[in-house]
């Protein structure tokens, strides 16, 4: 147990003076490195070690050595945001809807907490390998879930089949027809393995809930007992005449939904593209070693090549193209700075890998990249004309906005989603949410804090030994491989930026929890080298 504490002691730079101190500099740092651990999987269990760990922390504040506070341009502009959703909630239609929302915009906290526990430098290497080491967790389990497929993709469905039958409770028990393609998943909230194990829990009951697949909706309905066929088999019964896994969907990873799963992958694959871009250090001799590591020397890591291959992999698999644009924004953004001749060779080696992947969506989603046919689209361009109409509408929604959240409430009074015809929902916009919800102010203050950011991010990469110019494009000497690895996560966090703010302007990544987190963690991660040391 001491050899833990005298490691994380060394790692969190814990107060040694004040027992209490240190204790609570342990607990805090204790609980940063669950938070990174969990925030690729679950949002329950980083906000749990997020509460924790923030708690102590802010008790430590108060407990002599009082530790400095970092300090930022960011500080002041993320409170000023804050303080005016707060003044909006005033002017909310559904004050009390609005108030409850601001537990999610308080998540900027997140920020405060990494930024002021990041100490070393060892530290930050230490947040950014857990954040990366968990998220491939999941990253080699996408890949390995679709070989195994899941569920009962049923073929040559008959007229008279039960599934022909089935009608859709959750809207207003319309009929609706299982097509061929469609994949049985779950039927009274158990997974379908077969057929047989299908039929079976039907003829238990008088009727049965279903759950299917259909590129891209996941749907429920309501099966018949009765409407079962005769035969000896499961097929016959059923109606079908044959079957086989699904390997067709779009990946989730741990979370409930593909855009969540998508955000993040976007923010970690480019933390991971730009320790890989640098990585590529310019000594010869470095190339010569050859060694092989992936926070030793830093010289080219095979491992970081593998990481960054399967996110792209995942990603692929998750079939979000706004967040795949995200990422290919983040790429460029990133070689922009580093040298602006190997956006040329990026271009030459993408395209192939661009086209397989618009193969790839065509054949999963049964839409082109952009298809003005797409369902998806089509929603967006609805949302839009309405929130665009929302917010201009009188001079109070211009400037305060309707109120966070309040269309869940006001949604059928202010005729949205097409009068009811499309599912409720939010605007698919953070640029669109921000403004009809908190009102212009908000819009210019998110503009403000983005380019704060990007800033700051830009003007650290310079100080950390890339030398940044406008009218030249060069990598001066890198002393060392710390050097590097520095200016590897400050570029990765960069880019996430580029790519959160590029997949923002078609999704309202910010109001989604599990991605805001890992943003502001990757903010903290970033502002806290000011002024570090490269010991580490």
């Amino acid at each position: 147990m001491q050899r833990f504490l005298n490691w994380l002691d060394k790692l969190a730079v814990t107060n040694e003076e004040n027992k209490t101190a240190q204790w609570l500099d342990r607990i805090a740092f204790f609980f940063l490195i669950l938070m990174a651990l969990s925030a690729p999987h679950s949002i329950a269990a980083t906000q749990t070690a997020w509460l924790i760990g923030n708690f102590a922390w802010l008790i430590r504040l108060f407990i002599k050595p009082r530790p400095k506070l970092l300090k930022t341009p960011l500080n002041l502009a993320l409170w000023i945001f804050f303080a005016w959703s707060v003044v909006t909630c005033f002017f909310s239609y559904a004050p009390d809807i609005s108030f409850e929302k601001l537990r999610g915009v308080a998540l900027f906290l997140i920020f405060f907490y990494v930024a002021n526990n990041l100490r070393s430098f060892r530290a930050v290497k230490f947040i950014v390998s857990a954040l990366i080491f968990s998220a491939m967790v999941v990253v080699l389990w996408t890949p390995l879930e679709r070989i195994i497929g899941r569920g009962v993709e049923v073929y040559g469905v008959a007229a008279e089949s039960p599934l022909t039958k089935t009608i859709y409770v959750e809207n207003n028990n319309e009929p609706i027809v299982i097509k061929d393609g469609d994949a049985l998943l779950e039927v009274n909230k158990k997974k379908i393995k077969s057929p047989e194990q299908l039929v079976e829990e039907i003829e238990k009951n008088e009727t049965a809930r279903l759950k299917f697949y259909r590129p891209d909706y996941y749907l429920i309905v309501q099966i018949k007992r009765s409407d079962l066929l005769e035969g000896a088999t499961a097929n016959e019964k059923l109606g079908i005449t044959a079957w086989k896994k699904s390997r067709n969907w779009r990946s989730m990873g741990f979370y409930g939904h593909w855009t969540t799963f998508s955000e993040v992958l976007q923010l970690i694959a480019s933390l991971v593209f730009g320790l890989l871009i640098a990585s590529f250090s310019d000594r010869k001799e470095d190339f010569e070693k050859r060694k092989f590591s992936v926070f030793g020397k830093f010289t080219f890591s095979p491992l970081l090549l593998f990481c960054f291959a399967a996110m792209c992999l995942a990603l692929l698999l998750n079939v979000t193209r706004a967040s795949q644009l995200g990422l290919i924004a983040s790429m460029f953004s990133i070689v922009f700075l580093v040298n602006r001749k190997m956006i040329l060779v990026l271009a030459v080696i993408f395209l192939p890998v661009a086209l397989g992947g618009l193969l790839f969506i065509q054949q999963s989603r049964n839409v082109g990249y952009f298809d003005r046919n797409d369902d998806s689209i089509k929603y967006r361009e609805s949302v839009y004309q309405e929130g665009a109409n929302l917010w201009t509408q009188n001079a109070r929604h211009f400037l305060v906005g309707v109120g966070m959240d309040s269309i869940k409430r006001y949604a059928k009074d202010w005729r949205l989603f097409e009068d009811g015809k499309l599912p409720l929902g939010h605007f698919h916009s953070t640029l669109l949410q921000l403004a009809v919800e908190r009102g212009l102010p908000a819009l210019l203050l998110w503009f403000w804090i983005v380019w704060l950011y990007a800033r700051e991010m830009k003007s650290r990469i310079s100080d950390s030994g890339f030398q940044i110019k406008e009218n030249q494009s060069e990598i001066r000497e890198i002393k060392s491989g710390i050097r590097n690895l520095k200016s590897g996560i400050l570029l990765g966090v960069f880019g996430g930026l580029v790519g959160f703010f590029t997949s923002g302007i078609v999704h309202y990544n910010l109001g989604d929890a599990e991605v805001a987190m890992i943003f502001f963690l990757l903010m903290g991660i970033g502002v806290s080298l000011k002024g570090m040391k490269d010991e580490g």
